[in-house]
């Protein structure tokens, strides 16, 4: 297997890491302090083409490809976790509005996506219904031509700013078939929010959002009635990779820091890089690094070819944040009191790199989708 980036791919890396250390590298941590998103961020990612990375031309997006998208993942990850998730929801809620909506919907509403004029949401998650998100409770009910949505969404990523969102209710029975997909407007008096403080991700306005009647047009349904939760359990194919991959560059950016303290830090005399128990932690944390990311980018080659990717893609969210915190906290040690202190990004990293732990499917449920893929649903637990 071929497992280098082609000329262009390359030229784009090159061109990404200027911009991501010149441009989005020295707002990471000011951001966490001030607990919001600059108000430049959208427009400053959209420059370059972030913001529609997996939209297509005629949308005004970038119609790049899974492995480009990654790729970007990655090296935004280096520089500003945080700013990870806008590629994260710009290229899901693209991907599923453009496997199911109609292209009257498509052109309405990608274009706002892609210049960086809106940042969406995904609303799925509830208070009593994280992992068995297939028993939510939010409820759309249909009167006469519009749909009118009632209930909450919790622990939404840019939940606080967010001006529309890509909403899961339940139009139906109960299970899976009784979800049905809605893109929806956020800033209505009938929507009000919640925003958390959390231990990490403090600028990307996570929150909870409530809904009191809102009322929705008959073209606001993504997809026909029913298929919500499973287009957007077909989207996780993809974005766990995505966020696989930004976990890694955050935890690559780490290890490179790290590995440099161990040549100007000296004790004993001697650089502490001479000392097998310093060097060894950072050479086992590189070997698992590059496996890790080979996994991420594997699952999104798979998606650019058409083929089933569901198994590799949790692999690599099962793999990629556990690896990437671990590798972080290791380097954090390998500093010592000076990456203890808030003045280092090492803690901050640590912080934020654990959130993705959780979101978007914790370990137990990436070990679940991959056992069910390897002993098949009868034998699976």
């Amino acid at each position: 297997m071929f497992y280098d980036f082609d000329d262009t791919e390359q030229a784009f890396q090159i061109e990404l890491r200027r911009f991501c250390t010149d441009v989005l590298a020295p707002h990471y941590q000011s951001d966490d302090r001030a607990g919001e998103m600059r108000p430049t961020l959208l427009s400053d990612m959209a420059s370059i083409g972030l913001t529609g990375l997996r939209i297509p031309v005629e949308f005004a997006g970038q119609e790049a490809s899974a492995v480009v998208a990654g790729l970007a993942a990655e090296e935004v990850g280096r520089a500003d976790f945080n700013a990870t998730y806008v590629i994260i929801n710009t290229c899901l809620v693209a991907d599923i509005v453009m496997r199911h909506a109609n292209r009257d919907r498509q052109a309405e509403w990608l274009p706002p996506i892609a210049s960086g004029e809106i940042i969406p949401a995904l609303l799925l998650t509830e208070p009593d219904h994280g992992s068995d998100a297939a028993s939510m409770e939010c409820r759309a009910v249909r009167d006469g031509d519009e749909w009118v949505i009632t209930g909450e969404k919790t622990s939404i990523t840019f939940g606080t700013v967010a001006p529309t969102g890509l909403l899961m209710a339940r139009t139906g029975g109960p299970g899976a078939r009784g979800v049905s997909a809605f893109y929806v407007p956020l800033d209505d008096p009938r929507v009000s929010r919640s925003g958390f403080d959390d231990l990490g991700g403090r600028s990307i306005g996570r929150a909870s959002i409530h809904f009191d009647g809102l009322r929705v047009p008959e073209e606001a349904m993504v997809g026909n009635e029913g298929d919500g939760f499973v287009s957007v359990m077909q989207g996780f194919d993809y974005s766990r990779a995505i966020i696989g991959l930004g976990c890694l560059g955050a935890a690559q950016q780490s290890l490179d820091e790290t590995l440099q303290w161990t040549k100007d830090r000296e004790a004993f005399g001697q650089p502490i890089g001479k000392f097998q128990a310093v060097s060894f932690p950072l050479a086992e944390a590189a070997t698992h690094l590059r496996g890790a990311r080979h996994v991420c980018y594997e699952a999104l080659w798979l998606k650019d070819q058409g083929r089933e990717n569901g198994d590799v893609a949790a692999m690599a969210k099962l793999w990629a944040p556990r690896l990437s915190v671990d590798v972080i906290h290791q380097c954090l040690l390998t500093f010592g009191h000076m990456g203890y202190s808030t003045e280092s990004p090492l803690g901050q990293r640590l912080r934020d790199v654990i959130g993705l732990e959780i979101g978007d499917g914790t370990a137990q449920i990436s070990s679940l989708v991959i056992a069910r893929h390897l002993l098949g649903r009868a034998y699976a637990p």
